[in-house]
């Protein structure tokens, strides 16, 4: 076999080793699996099976079932042995990660379980990557599932990114893999929740999807063709960009078939349903917590160890001391680790490696050779370990922003996915993206940062200190959640989504002509968006005292927001990406959700049933740049705070008082400049009307497009002049700007 793939390899694996517990022939194997990887010629005992695995993906698809019956006894070996294939990984992962109200708690479970997805889990298979081999790991497997170490390799892998795992094992160890997984998260975590399921299939099931065992009665082209119209048959086989019926058949009929059974498996296993030969889910043990007892800082489980040496020596369950260990090391912090080992626990976090997103931030840096344009200067600056240290580095101080992303468009473009060669190159397309686009915009936007005037009694001996002023939570697959200084968030966002679709679009299977004119700002000046996939994001700007697991919930909404607005968009076209934002001035603000918040506070009514939205949120990332430019054009036009406020408090009282006090505040600006910079920037960027033919002025307000689900009876407006407002604190003045910031406006009162 010439240049066989990972995948090719892998199956070949299963098949020669067979239904059985052990392999008949485990070193013929290697030398088998060795000769494959270096396209040298096989053993001969293998050489048949070799030759149609090496055939498999090349196979026609048959038309009737008597053309499938006749592969089977063509191919023997793809038909006669079953070969296991695994899916899982942690659920309820916030629920883990933001139980604890701290930040450094937060930080160490998102640590422990990212080891346990990027490092734990392919260790089973005997992939390290660039980390040193865990003996651990290979003890463990021994401990727990004596033969299964051996029967795992590299290539058996389809991807283990995003938080799960997907691959394929000798079918005897299809269960066993599935509890090693989730044995793996309960014995790191302890209170973690996780799934794995398993099933066998037939080698020819990887290229036609399911058949029945009685190939006779599978149900194929024939039935199909005529139960066309049948509600179940129409439900399971349409393609909304299919036309044909048989294509349509052939689309649904592959790779993707049996990752949609596993993935049902998974939901029914993770709903609480037991499996004849996976009875356990390896469910979390329960602590008790007596009311007489006292509980750990987290005010959840009884503690166990008061951490002497740490400030304020909290009280800790071993759940949440793991955790902070955990955090301690995945941020290279220098102070004393001996609270944790004098409590004589068993688990030992430095037996196994902990991964850091900022070591691996620091070495993009240098491979991109961004790290002088990064470091400025600075020589080996630290992470950060609170949020008032990420605050310190914002302008206003004291604001942290928390950028929550995910990715659009996966679903409809997995479920077009017919081998797992597609699938491996898929998640790891996505995650190289992913992480690199998160990388790219915080070089771009942030520099190490000097703390200082910290006032805070446990960390004012930080100050003089460099860091680097951010924390990232976690990136996985198409998911991405940060915490950086407030005035960088948006910029930040924008560059992520930008890098993500960029960089895809450069890759051949991503492309997608398209040019869409939606856009409320210069729409006649967007790129066209070149890439099936995007990433939505919601941001919270707010104080770095505000509650984590509010913030988390907060910024959770208007991820959803924004994902919400991109699915409306596709209907005009658009596949970019989209960002909601809400700046937070005070706990209080927000009473219930944000959805609430805009539909009952935000949201009037005006003369002849015009419907006035005071948001327009969320953005595409075109009109995101758009609103961070105007921004800066009312900043340089040192246009008056108190006119700022006091226009947003008139677009309340209607459509036209707001036009006519806007128009009046610009017109009595005495900087002949500032006025024409605000009319250019805003009023012609923003508020034209839709119609061509329409010269009027609508500003501060824009009319929705045409399109959108509105009633007949009502007309739309919305603008982005409150958010203009709540931005203005967070946006710095121009440096060259000498002429406006000489001659400050002077506003005539009315």
């Amino acid at each position: 076999m010439e240049n066989p793939s990972s995948v090719m390899i892998a199956i070949a694996w299963c098949l020669a080793w067979g239904d059985e517990r052990s392999s008949p022939n485990l070193i013929m194997l290697e030398q088998t699996r060795q000769a494959l990887k270096d396209g040298k010629e096989v053993p001969e005992e293998f050489q048949k099976l070799v030759k149609q695995v090496q055939e498999l993906q090349n196979l026609p698809f048959p038309n009737t079932v008597e053309e499938l019956k006749q592969l089977t006894e063509k191919y023997p070996h793809l038909w006669d042995s079953q070969i296991g294939l695994v899916y899982g990984g942690a659920t309820k992962i916030k629920q883990y990660v933001f139980e604890a109200a701290k930040l450094p708690d937060i930080r160490g479970a998102s640590a422990l379980l990212d080891r346990i997805n990027l490092i734990d889990l392919p260790a089973f298979f005997g992939e390290y990557g660039n980390v040193p081999k865990s003996i651990s790991i290979s003890q463990w497997l021994k401990k727990h599932f004596p033969d299964l170490e051996a029967a795992l390799i590299p290539e058996l892998i389809i991807y283990s990114t995003g938080g799960n795992i997907l691959a394929f094992c000798p079918g005897y160890f299809a269960d066993d893999l599935a509890n090693a997984i989730e044995k793996r998260y309960t014995e790191e975590t302890l209170t973690a929740n996780s799934c794995a399921v398993g099933a066998k299939f037939k080698a020819l099931e990887i290229r036609f999807g399911l058949l029945h065992n009685q190939i006779d009665q599978t149900f194929w082209l024939e039935k199909y063709n005529s139960n066309l119209k049948h509600e179940l048959i129409e439900a399971y086989f349409y393609q909304s960009d299919v036309n044909d019926s048989k294509q349509a058949f052939k689309e649904r009929k592959s790779f993707n078939e049996l990752a949609g059974k596993l993935a049902s498996l998974f939901n029914q296993r993770r709903n609480g349903n037991d499996f004849d030969n996976c009875p356990s889910r390896r469910y979390p043990p329960m602590f008790e917590t007596h009311p007489y007892l006292k509980r750990d800082e987290g005010d959840r489980r009884s503690s166990v160890m008061k951490a002497e040496g740490l400030p304020n020596e909290p009280w800790f369950s071993e759940t949440l001391a793991r955790k902070r260990i955990v955090g301690q090391i995945s941020k290279r912090d220098d102070s004393s680790q001996d609270w944790y080992y004098q409590a004589g626990f068993d688990w030992k976090p430095n037996q196994i490696y902990i991964p850091s997103w900022v070591k691996k931030f620091e070495d993009f840096l240098v491979e991109n050779e961004l790290d002088n344009q990064y470091y400025n200067g600075v020589k080996y600056p630290e992470e950060a370990r609170s949020l008032i240290e990420i605050g310190n580095a914002s302008t206003p101080n004291c604001f942290v922003a928390y950028i929550y992303a995910d990715g659009n468009n996966m679903g409809g473009y997995i479920q077009k996915i017919k081998t797992p060669q597609k699938y491996q190159q898929f998640s790891n397309d996505i995650f190289k993206a992913t992480e690199q686009s998160v990388y790219k915009a915080l070089a771009q936007h942030l520099h190490p940062h000097q703390l200082k005037n910290i006032k805070d009694q446990d960390k004012v001996q930080r100050n003089g200190r460099w860091i680097h002023p951010f924390e990232i939570l976690t990136i996985g697959g198409d998911d991405v959640m940060l915490i950086v200084p407030a005035d960088k968030a948006l910029a930040i966002a924008k560059t992520i989504g930008e890098e993500f679709e960029r960089r895809l679009a450069d890759l051949k299977d991503y492309q997608i002509p398209q040019r869409c004119l939606y856009h409320r700002y210069h729409p006649q000046s967007a790129l066209s968006s070149q890439c099936k996939l995007s990433m939505s994001t919601g941001v919270l700007i707010t104080a770095e005292d505000t509650p984590i697991y509010y913030a988390e919930k907060l910024t959770n909404q208007l991820l959803k927001s924004a994902k919400k607005g991109a699915k409306e968009l596709k209907k005009y076209g658009y596949y970019g990406g989209t960002v909601d934002f809400l700046v937070m001035k005070s706990v209080t603000m927000i009473s219930s959700n944000i959805s609430e918040f805009r539909s009952n506070g935000l949201t009037k009514y005006g003369s002849k049933q015009q419907k006035l939205k005071l948001y327009a949120a969320p953005y595409t990332l075109h009109e995101l740049g758009g609103l961070l430019e105007t921004a800066k054009a009312l900043k340089d036009a040192e246009f008056p705070r108190s006119q700022l406020y006091q226009i947003r408090s008139l677009l309340e009282r209607g459509k036209q008082t707001a036009i006519l006090n806007y128009r009046y505040f610009r017109v009595r600006l005495s900087d002949k400049k500032a006025q024409d910079l605000l009319k250019t920037q805003f009023e012609e960027a923003w508020c034209k009307p839709k119609q061509n033919n329409n010269n009027g002025n609508l500003a501060p307000w824009m009319s929705l497009k045409e399109g959108k689900e509105e009633t007949k009876e009502k007309v739309t407006y919305e603008t982005i002049w409150r958010d203009l407002v709540d931005l203005y604190p967070f946006i710095a003045k121009a440096q060259n700007n000498s002429s406006l910031t000489k001659s400050k406006q002077q506003t005539l009162q009315s």
